[in-house]
């Protein structure tokens, strides 16, 4: 009977020191999940639109000489967010770019150029961004891949036949281009910006955001048989952008 007794007691502090032993491991592998979900960020989606203006240049080689060109951007957006700091915009926008040529510096300012290539454009962009719940700031990088969709020319005299014009500047200037079709109506390059964002009653935000995009396709034939070397775009964009939480 003592045997039993004792057998009995011993078994009950084994099982309390088993008990004990389980607690101990269960607190310590539940700790750090714990901490994570402390530190866990909730994620969210913003879907809304922005408007804003462009100034345009092109990278010409042979150079072509330039003034900014003024167009406009608009469209729509989307933004998901899953960490503190870091998110995803995607895009689709009405964007026009192209260029404006410069008489005056040729010596004949009475002469205005400006031709108008209209896209839809498509950038990814990389979201990083900082401050507070209500004020932030925020830098934008990614990818951009567009498609021409309209191309007009706005120009004082008859750039078909330029060469009739009696006073018009040729042999020390490019005027290849002035009547020279588009012939590619992809382009692709990076975009890169940075702006602040007002956030009113966490779900509605208004961002200002100031935005440049370096084109790495060509708009002309680039081979060594074709005139012009390199065609790109280059766009500067400043547009307002206004969202709201969906999730």
């Amino acid at each position: 009977m003592m045997a039993c007794g004792l057998k009995t007691g011993m078994s009950a502090e084994v099982m309390g020191f088993l008990v004990k032993v389980v607690c101990v491991v269960s607190f310590v592998v539940s700790l750090p999940q714990q901490v994570m979900a402390q530190r866990e960020y909730s994620p969210n989606f913003s879907i809304g639109g922005r408007v804003g203006a462009t100034l345009s240049q092109m990278s010409f080689t042979p150079e072509v000489h330039q003034k900014l060109s003024t167009g406009m951007t608009m469209g729509v957006a989307a933004r998901y967010t899953e960490e503190k700091i870091f998110g995803l915009i995607g895009e689709i926008n009405f964007t026009q770019r192209g260029w404006a040529e410069d008489f005056a510096y040729d010596g004949a300012p009475q002469f205005d150029y400006t031709r108008t290539l209209t896209y839809v454009s498509i950038p990814l962009l990389t979201h990083i961004y900082f401050g507070s719940q209500k004020f932030r700031g925020f830098i934008n990088l990614g990818p951009e891949v567009s498609f021409l969709i309209s191309n007009s020319v706005d120009a004082n005299f008859d750039y078909k036949n330029y060469k009739d014009i009696p006073d018009f500047p040729q042999g020390y200037r490019t005027n290849e281009q002035l009547n020279k079709p588009i012939e590619r109506n992809f382009d692709y390059g990076i975009t890169g910006g940075a702006g602040i964002e007002f956030i009113i009653k966490r779900r509605h935000s208004f961002m200002l955001e100031g935005r440049y995009y370096f084109g790495l396709g060509n708009i002309f034939k680039d081979s060594k048989r074709d005139f012009f070397a390199a065609s790109r775009n280059n766009s500067i964009e400043i547009a307002l952008k206004y969202m709201i939480r969906v999730r």
